[in-house]
């Protein structure tokens, strides 16, 4: 167990002040959907936006390094960890309501399926695309998450975040420069600590059959039962093009390193068959990307966040 400075010891103490928990040398695999990686230096569990600020106010003043994390759906640690401390935006930062008849406040925190059944239970059309994405509101809005069409971007209205001197801001739809997996919040570093998303009114069992039908099509295609960051490469441009079926095609179904695989269920997704380790999915990932390229001539994007033990 590797001994704290006094510097992070520091902002434990002020964390526990404000009544948030903390977790000195929180084992990482524990906190992603992968199953992978070491500890990190220190875990918060961040309990409100205005304890986020001062807690990342006064760690950037120490030198600490920090990230957030959620529901660890689309990251992959390394095996030693992360040399710094975490701030988990989860259930402690996960309060859902609703501002008028037609728009839904959702904290960082709150994972996407408590907002798509929240949206359901009050009749509310345009989240069902997200029903099944095993990611938090926080991480959703910082890729522009989507599927089956959907995307973030035609849901959210305003979008608030933290910068580091612990500032909090507001933005609308259009000045969070929404893309395909990206968003403002990957180049400014800013932490989201709550979304509002405008929906307009439907017919309850039409948008409950729309996610049933969908969640189906996910435990029928993707390897749900299996550890993975989801999907693991962007979709290349190009009209008809999919990263899963040029995988598949250049003869790479089940291909493993160490506990490292491309599934055999759908080939877009890298699974963790048992005992991976980053190393492992790091360099499936990059033996993949050489085989398509050469195959195909066509370079897939990894859409996996691989956070570094050292910045």
């Amino acid at each position: 167990m590797k001994e704290l400075d006094m510097n992070t010891r520091s902002l434990l103490e002020l964390a526990e002040e404000l009544e948030c928990r903390v977790f000195p040398n929180e084992p990482l695999d524990k906190h992603n959907t992968f199953r992978i990686g070491g500890c990190c230096s220190a875990m918060i569990d961040i309990n409100s936006p205005d304890n986020l600020s001062q807690l990342w106010e006064e760690a950037n003043r120490l030198g600490i390094r920090t990230m957030a994390l959620g529901n660890g759906s689309n990251v992959l640690f390394d095996d030693r960890g992360y040399n710094g401390v975490i701030f988990l935006i989860g259930s402690s930062m996960d309060k859902i309501y609703m501002k008028d008849e037609n728009t839904i406040v959702a904290q960082a925190g709150c994972p996407l399926l408590k907002l798509c059944r929240f949206a359901l239970e009050h009749s509310l059309s345009g989240m069902e695309f997200a029903y099944g994405i095993p990611g938090s509101v926080g991480g959703a809005i910082f890729m522009n998450a989507g599927a089956y069409g959907g995307e973030i971007k035609d849901v959210i209205k305003y979008g608030r975040a933290v910068d580091r001197a612990g500032r909090q801001f507001e933005y609308q739809n259009d000045q969070m420069k929404f893309g395909y997996r990206t968003s403002r919040f990957i180049e400014s570093g800013e932490l989201i600590v709550e979304g509002e998303f405008e929906l307009p009114s439907g017919s309850y069992d039409e948008i409950q059959d729309k996610m049933v039908d969908l969640m189906g099509r996910r435990r029928d295609k993707q390897p749900l039962n299996m550890p993975s960051a989801g999907s693991t490469f962007k979709r290349p441009t190009g009209e008809g093009l999919f990263a899963g079926k040029l995988i598949q095609d250049s003869g790479l179904r089940g291909f493993s390193v160490g506990g490292a695989q491309v599934s055999e269920k759908h080939c877009g997704f890298v699974v963790n068959k048992g005992g991976a380790t980053s190393a492992d999915v790091l360099e499936l990932i990059k033996q993949v990307q050489e085989k398509v390229l050469k195959d195909t001539g066509i370079e897939l994007e990894c859409e996996v966040r691989y956070i570094p033990y050292e910045a």
